[in-house]
């Protein structure tokens, strides 16, 4: 084999899986605004300030990943994008280490990198798509609600002030995929097995993670078992199968720094006002309830999108 080829192959799937996800979540945002793309093709950019967003967001933190990883010597792949038939469009991204890291400081610093980096552009997006959205009390029509986080409820009041209690805020785009943003810097932030959240778990706590791991993760079963959204019991078996330990650094007792603890404290933090007990839900027709929805980037229609699985 010619040297390089190998590296080159590898290179075009990540740029290939790039593409086509940019493509699933270009078309989720289009079939968000109402649009049929097998009568009008040419209606599916309609998706791209979706679809832009979202995937800078997700390219941001999976980079956060990858530099953090190179600085400490970490062998680790560029971001894997997984495209997906469903309301967002894909799966996430993910990036895979080839060595483990050096100690645990190294390990911290690699884990925090990811969803602090996306939280920078996470927050704004959400802030300009909710200055970008529409505030009706109307909310008989149906639709998707969107759960929202003590972060989310802040942004809100910050952004358009307190509303009435049967205001509903018909999200912008922009500001729905800077919603998913956060969602997936709670998800990825959970202290469970290798989520960013039990990386940093781990540094923080050493094998006394485990505790924390497993009480995570019977609290996400849990979420799903009592029915606040079907998805955390999916996410907390896919965990379970995962495992919840972790797999010790090369150097797995230097503990961290002051300067890395108090951030380490800060993540989990963060984990907090990011984490939304019910992501979606599905309104009835006729049923006021306070809610965030999906908005169209075009004219909107009669109401919210509603009925497109996840």
């Amino acid at each position: 084999m010619i040297p390089g080829t190998e590296q080159k192959r590898k290179t075009w799937l990540h740029v290939a899986l790039f593409l086509v996800t940019l493509l699933t979540t270009t078309l989720a945002g289009a079939l968000q605004n109402g649009v049929d793309p097998l009568s009008n093709p040419a209606a599916i950019v309609t998706g791209l300030p979706f679809a832009v967003t979202l995937m800078t967001i997700l390219l941001v933190h999976e980079l956060g990943h990858y530099f953090m990883s190179r600085y400490h010597g970490v062998q680790a792949t560029l971001p894997y994008f997984i495209p997906a038939p469903s309301f967002i469009g894909t799966f996430g991204a993910f990036i895979r280490m080839e060595s483990p890291p050096p100690d645990r400081r190294s390990l911290f610093d690699v884990a925090a990198a990811g969803p602090l980096a996306g939280l920078l552009l996470a927050i704004p997006a959400v802030v300009v798509g909710l200055r970008l959205s529409t505030i009706t009390p109307e909310q008989g029509a149906g639709g998707i609600a969107l759960g929202s986080s003590i972060l989310l409820s802040l942004l809100s009041k910050l952004t358009l002030g307190i509303l009435p209690d049967d205001a509903n805020i018909v999200m912008h785009p922009v500001g729905f995929a800077g919603w998913i943003g956060l969602l997936v810097t709670a998800m990825n932030l959970l202290p469970v097995g290798q989520l960013d959240g039990g990386h940093v778990s781990y540094a923080l706590l050493g094998q006394r993670h485990v505790w924390v791991s497993r009480f995570a993760l019977v609290g996400i079963l849990a979420l799903g078992l009592l029915r606040w959204w079907d998805g955390w019991l999916v996410w907390g078996i896919l965990l379970l199968i995962m495992g919840v330990r972790h797999p010790p650094p090369l150097d797995p007792y230097a503990p961290l720094d002051p300067r890395r603890r108090l951030l380490g404290w800060l993540v989990m933090i963060i984990l907090i006002v990011t984490f939304i007990p019910a992501p979606f839900s599905f309104q009835e027709p006729e049923e006021p309830e306070e809610l965030m929805t999906p908005q169209p980037s075009r004219p909107a229609p009669d109401r919210p999108v509603e009925g497109v699985p996840l």
